[in-house]
């Protein structure tokens, strides 16, 4: 059965954006330049080696997520390119309760029940899903328990407040370190998932 893993970044109090829902505090911020460093791109890079499936959320396509790493997919020579193929190769799946129709290519909508939606595709044949969203959406797919994998990408900063994930879960969440990596950039990688009997 598929895998569905998130990779997000987060301060080291556990916030994916400030108050103001601004991100230029992490060392990288999906700029042209690609901050991190060599041993931590290559972990990225591998992990969506190992994914056939994206689920963007519906506010973070149509800001253009799909759009942009087609067009740094159309550039083997950017250092992201190896990311961005992996991207646009693979299907995307936006779910919306108010589009009627896919805008982007490769991509399909769901517009029934969350867990519903998920869980087939987690019996479809092939490789994990990874999922991009803001704290919204990644909230709702811990909250019903459909996050299989965390990758939290610990950025050296402490913000005091902003967006969560973990916010309003419904209950308390029981994971289990199975990883851990610090990197020259000043990032860390923490791997968690479920733990076992506790979901």
């Amino acid at each position: 059965m598929k895998k569905l893993k998130l990779q997000i970044q987060i301060s080291v109090d556990g916030y994916i954006a400030d108050s103001q829902g601004r991100t230029d505090w992490m060392i990288w911020n999906w700029g042209p330049t690609w901050t991190w460093d060599d041993p931590l791109q290559k972990y990225f890079i591998d992990l969506h080696a190992t994914i056939d499936t994206v689920l963007p959320s519906r506010k973070m396509a149509a800001e253009g997520f799909i759009d942009h790493w087609a067009r740094v997919a159309s550039n083997p020579g950017d250092p992201q390119y190896p990311f961005a193929k992996a991207i646009t190769a693979a299907h995307k799946v936006v779910f919306t309760k108010t589009l009627s129709q896919s805008v982007w290519e490769n991509t399909s909508l769901a517009k029934g029940n969350l867990a519903e939606e998920i869980n087939t595709l987690k019996k479809q044949d092939g490789k994990d899903m990874i999922v991009y969203g803001g704290a919204s959406f990644v909230s709702s797919l811990i909250a019903a328990g459909l996050i299989d994998e965390f990758h939290l990408f610990v950025n050296p900063v402490a913000l005091g407040s902003g967006l969560s994930i973990f916010k309003d879960p419904g209950y308390k969440r029981d994971l289990t370190l199975v990883a851990s990596q610090s990197y020259d950039c000043g990032m860390a990688v923490l791997t968690y998932v479920p733990a076992k009997g506790k979901q």
